[in-house]
């Protein structure tokens, strides 16, 4: 056995990373496509609201946790935008991570798609569907609700990525001290509360690999080009542009706010010597305090 986990190890850093980011993205989309597919093919559903929230949380916590060791856990283009805009990951990595992350939505989307086929066939009689009652194109991708304009639609992917990536850049701010082991639980736990706050409109995607990957693999799978005309071509570029824009928005407003304010580990320490020296003995008026403890100081004079 140890022979061959040796051979195949892939010794390459960056290999490795990629590897990550493609089962962790293939981990998230199955899991929410699952979520969902029990969500709209049952009747009465499986899945309540809070169910999916829940769920979809755990999805991104199961799928952050899987990949985090060896790439950072990221399952999210937006997401790697963010730490390329912090200088924590490279422009080339970036567009790798986005390519793997795409390709593991896309694969994810696939398994759903197989272990839901028979009951998707039940729901919709063979016929795929985008629209109407026996739609189910939404298992797999978001798709706008018929109240929904595009500039509203864009807002709100805006809003609900930036609420999103304010709290990982919260929770993975090394200067705050979560535990690593703890940070993919405190990501999905953020994202049940995106859930339950942007749902309405649009599903809550805030991820461009999770609603692109899906959505090609429903074209090919014969859903038809309707996944991409849906609302006159005015919806399926919103879940891929607008959560890079909130990425960005919702990690600087923390950083402006409250990153960019907190001194490092090194700063507090100083502090709190400093504290501690000049407020345990005051000196006397017009003499210098001394930097050793007063015992030392006698013991030398």
């Amino acid at each position: 056995m140890d022979k061959v986990q040796s051979k195949l190890r892939v010794r390459n850093e960056l290999g490795r990373a990629l590897l990550g980011e493609f089962l962790g993205t293939f981990v998230l989309v199955l899991i929410i496509g699952c979520v969902c597919a029990q969500a709209i093919l049952p009747k009465p559903a499986l899945n309540q609201t809070i169910g999916i929230n829940v769920g979809v949380g755990l999805g991104i916590a199961f799928g952050v946790a899987v990949c985090a060791k060896v790439s950072g856990g990221h399952i999210n283009p937006a997401v790697s935008l963010m730490f390329l805009s912090f200088k924590q990951l490279a422009p080339l990595r970036f567009v790798l991570y986005s390519l793997v992350q795409l390709a593991g939505a896309f694969f994810g989307a696939a398994v759903t798609y197989l272990v839901y086929r028979d009951a998707i066939n039940k729901f919709d009689g063979g016929t795929r569907q985008v629209y109407g009652t026996k739609a189910t194109a939404h298992i797999f991708a978001s798709y706008s609700a018929a109240h929904l304009g595009v500039f509203n639609g864009f807002i709100d992917q805006v809003v609900a990525t930036a609420v999103f990536c304010l709290a990982i850049a919260h929770i993975t701010d090394k200067r705050n001290h979560y535990p690593s082991y703890l940070q993919p639980f405190l990501v999905g736990t953020s994202f049940v509360m995106v859930g339950t706050a942007f749902a309405y409109n649009a599903g809550y995607p805030c991820n461009p690999a999770r609603d692109f990957g899906p959505r090609l693999f429903t074209l090919i799978v014969g859903y038809g080009w309707e996944v991409f005309s849906y609302n006159d071509y005015c919806w399926f570029w919103v879940p891929l542009l607008a959560p890079f824009v909130g990425a960005l928005l919702g990690a600087w407003l923390y950083q402006f706010f409250i990153g960019i304010h907190v001194p490092a580990d090194e700063q507090y320490e100083i502090v709190t010597t400093t504290i501690t020296t000049t407020t345990a003995k005051p000196p006397p008026q017009g003499e210098l305090q001394p930097l050793a403890p007063a015992k030392e100081h006698n013991e030398q004079a």
